[in-house]
C-alpha cells in the first residue's frame, strides 16, 4: 500500500494537467467547427498546467502499470499466507500425533471437528486416578464424596450392569405400587407422599463419558457400564476386565456388592423350574417380574425377611386388583421372624395375609419339580404347593471373586472382604458396602446388606481414599415398608434370639410411613436422617410407656435389643424421625435400669 501511494503522488500532476489540454483542445475545435460538438459532462479534477498531447498515452500507461502491479502484489501476499496457513496446519497436526491428550483444533468442517476427538480416543481409558469396582450405591456414593473433597478428581466407576447407578429399594417397594402403566420403562415412582421421583441417582447429563474422562476439563464421574473387572494387580496398582483390557489406578474401591442365593433344591430341579425362578436383584429382574405377575395365576415367594415379606405385600396388594394368587412359605413362626421378636413377628404376619397373601409359616421346602405346567413345592411336614412362578429371597452372597487375585482376606464368619475401621484391605484399597465386613468400633466385626449402609460405608471410603482418615462409627440405619401403613427402621444389632424389650403405645393417623414421607419430603429416609442431630430433650407423656401384651395391636413403638445389658440395637416401630437419639443410645453403649425411662426419649406418646 506505501508504494502504490508513492506512485499515484507522481501521477497525479500528470493526471491534472492531461485533464485540462483535453478539455482547451475541446473548445478550440468547436468554435473552428459549424457543427456543435457533443458536450460532455467536465471531469471533476483540479485544473493544473497545460501539456502536450502525448501526456495522455502516459496517462494510461501509468495507470495501467498501477494496477498490474498491485494484483500482482496482492496475488502474491494470498500465495505467501495460504502458504503460512498450511506450514501452521501441518505443525499443529505434528503436535497432536506428539501429544495425543492436547485437544485438536483445526478450521474443518463441523462434522469432522466432532468425530476426530472420538475417534482418536480409546473406548476404555488406560488409566484412572479413582478406580470404583461396581456400580451400585456405595460406589456412587463414594464418588460423590472423592468429588466433594477433591473438585478437579477423575473417577471411573466400572460396572457388570447395563444401567447408570440407581437405588435398589423401591424395586421391592414403591414401584409396584404404581399407577403408570410404563413404570417399568420410565423407573418413576411416586413415594407415599405423593411426589415423583426416579430410581436413579443422577441423569446420563451428569456423567462424562469413559472416552472423554482423561482429558474432560475439571475432572468428572464416568461409568463404563458392561464390563466387569476379573483380576486385580495390587503391585501394579492395575486391574483387568472381562475383555482382557487393563486400567490402571492411583485408589482403588471393591463395591461389588452380592449375588441373590437359591436353594440347592431349586438348583437341581432342572432347566424347566429353573427358567420359571426369579432370583430379585436388579432392574431387568423387576421388569421381569412385574410382567410374570401380569400374566400367570399365581406367584410363589420363598423367604420371610426382608426382601420377601415386602415382595409378598406388594403383589398382595395387586392381587386385590385381579386373579393372582400370592404364596409366601418361609422356615419362621413368623414374617422377618429373624429380627422382630415374636410376638411383634406374628403381628406383622396377620398385616401381610390381610394384604391378601396366602402365608405359610414353619414350611422348609424338601423338593422342587415340574409337572404338567406347574411348579410343585414339596414341604418337610407333607404340605404341597403348585404356582406357576417362583422367587427366591432367601439372601444374599457378597461377590468375593477378586479375593485371591488382590490378596484380600475373606470373613469366614460374616463373608465379605475384612477391612479395618477405615474400610482399608491393603493399600490403596477400600471396601465399602455389602461386600464390606468391617470392624464397628461400638458393636465389633459386622457386614451390614442395606441401603443406607452402602450410602454411609460408600461416603467414608470416598473421604478416606482422599486422605480423610476417618474410622467407621456412625451407626447405619435400614427400614423396610410392608405398604404405606406399616413401616420400622431399625439400627444397630437387631437379632430376635437376643432379650428384646419392646415399649408401645397407640397408633395416630401420622404414624405411617406415608405420613412420615410427607413431613419429611423424602421417600428413601436414610438419605435425610444422617444429617440430623439427636436430643435428649424429653416431652412430658401423659402415660408411662409400658411393655406389649399378647394379641394387642402394635400401632407405634421401641423394641431395645440388649447384649449384656447393653442396648446394642433399636427398631423403631412406625415412629420416624428419630434415628438420631437411636443412634446416641447405642454410641453411649451405658447399661439403662430402666428402659422404659429410655423409651420416653422418643417421645412415642406425643398427640
Amino acid at each position: 500500500m506505501l508504494k502504490c501511494r508513492a506512485l499515484w503522488q507522481k501521477l497525479a500532476p500528470l493526471a491534472r494537467a492531461s485533464s485540462t489540454l483535453c478539455r482547451h483542445n475541446v473548445k478550440r475545435k468547436g468554435l473552428r467547427c459549424d457543427n456543435m460538438v457533443t458536450v460532455f459532462p467536465k471531469a471533476q479534477m483540479s485544473s493544473g498546467a497545460p501539456g502536450s498531447g502525448g501526456d495522455n498515452l502516459m496517462y494510461i500507461l501509468f495507470v495501467g502499470a498501477a494496477c498490474l502491479g498491485g494484483g500482482i502484489y496482492t496475488y502474491r501476499s494470498l500465495s505467501e499466507d495460504k502458504k503460512r496457513y498450511q506450514n501452521r496446519l501441518a505443525e499443529i497436526n505434528s503436535r497432536e500425533q506428539k501429544f495425543p491428550k492436547q485437544p485438536l483444533v483445526t478450521q474443518q468442517t463441523e462434522s469432522t471437528a466432532m468425530e476426530a476427538p472420538v475417534d482418536a480416543l480409546p473406548e476404555i481409558p488406560a488409566h484412572a486416578p479413582y478406580l470404583l469396582i461396581g456400580g451400585g450405591t456405595a460406589s456412587f456414593a463414594a464418588a460423590r464424596s472423592i468429588r466433594a473433597r477433591d473438585p478437579g478428581a477423575r473417577v471411573l466407576i466400572v460396572s457388570d450392569e447395563s444401567d447408570l447407578p440407581y437405588m435398589r429399594p423401591p424395586l421391592s417397594k414403591e414401584l409396584w405400587f404404581s399407577d403408570d402403566p410404563n413404570v417399568t420403562d420410565t423407573l418413576r415412582f411416586k413415594q407415599w407422599n405423593g411426589k415423583e421421583r426416579s430410581i436413579y441417582f443422577q441423569p446420563p447429563s451428569f456423567y462424562v463419558s469413559p472416552q472423554e474422562l482423561p482429558r474432560v476439563e475439571n475432572g468428572g464421574v464416568a461409568v463404563l457400564t458392561g464390563k466387569k473387572v476379573v483380576h486385580v494387580d495390587v503391585r501394579g496398582n492395575k486391574v483387568r476386565l472381562n475383555d482382557d483390557s487393563e486400567i490402571s489406578y492411583d485408589k482403588c474401591l471393591v463395591a461389588t456388592g452380592g449375588t441373590p442365593r437359591n436353594l440347592q433344591v431349586i438348583e437341581r430341579a432342572g432347566e424347566e423350574v429353573q427358567k420359571r425362578t426369579t432370583l430379585f436383584r436388579k432392574i431387568e429382574d423387576f421388569r421381569s417380574l412385574e410382567k410374570i405377575s401380569r400374566e400367570v395365576k399365581s406367584v410363589t415367594i420363598i423367604g420371610g425377611g426382608f426382601l420377601g415379606s415386602e415382595l409378598a405385600c406388594a403383589m398382595g396388594r395387586r392381587s386385590n386388583e385381579s386373579s393372582l394368587e400370592v404364596i409366601q412359605i418361609f422356615p419362621e413362626k413368623g414374617n422377618m421372624g429373624k429380627v422382630l421378636p415374636e410376638y411383634l413377628s406374628n403381628w406383622t404376619t396377620e398385616k401381610v395375609t390381610k394384604e391378601g397373601v396366602n402365608v405359610m409359616t414353619e414350611a422348609v421346602v424338601k423338593n422342587v419339580s415340574y409337572q404338567d405346567g406347574k411348579v410343585v413345592i414339596k414341604l418337610k411336614d407333607g404340605r404341597v404347593v403348585k404356582t406357576d412362578h417362583i422367587v427366591a429371597a432367601v439372601g444374599l452372597e457378597p461377590n468375593v471373586e477378586l479375593a485371591k487375585s488382590a490378596g484380600l482376606e475373606v470373613d469366614s464368619d460374616f463373608g465379605g472382604y475384612r477391612v479395618n475401621a477405615e474400610l482399608q484391605a491393603r493399600a490403596n484399597i477400600w471396601v465399602a458396602g455389602d461386600a464390606a465386613c468391617f470392624y464397628d468400633i461400638r458393636l465389633g466385626r459386622r457386614r451390614v446388606e442395606h441401603h443406607d449402609h452402602a450410602v454411609v460405608s460408600g461416603r467414608l471410603a470416598g473421604e478416606n481414599m482422599t486422605g480423610a482418615n476417618k474410622p467407621y462409627w456412625h451407626q447405619s440405619m435400614f427400614w423396610s415398608d410392608l405398604g404405606p401403613d406399616v413401616g420400622y427402621e431399625a439400627i444397630g444389632i437387631v437379632d430376635s434370639s437376643l432379650p428384646t424389650v419392646g415399649v408401645f403405645a397407640k397408633a395416630t393417623a401420622k404414624d405411617t410411613p406415608k405420613a412420615a414421607t410427607e413431613q419429611s419430603g423424602t421417600g428413601i429416609r436414610s438419605e435425610s436422617e444422617t444429617e440430623a442431630v439427636a436430643s435428649s430433650e424429653v416431652t412430658p407423656v401423659a402415660a408411662a410407656p409400658r411393655e406389649p401384651q399378647q394379641g394387642e395391636e402394635y400401632g407405634k413403638g421401641v423394641i431395645f435389643y440388649l447384649r449384656d445389658k447393653v442396648v446394642v440395637g433399636i427398631i423403631l416401630w412406625n415412629v420416624f424421625n428419630r434415628m438420631p437419639i437411636a443412634r446416641k443410645i447405642i454410641k453411649d453403649g451405658e447399661e439403662h435400669a430402666d428402659l422404659n425411662e429410655v423409651a420416653k426419649l422418643f417421645n412415642i406418646h406425643e398427640d
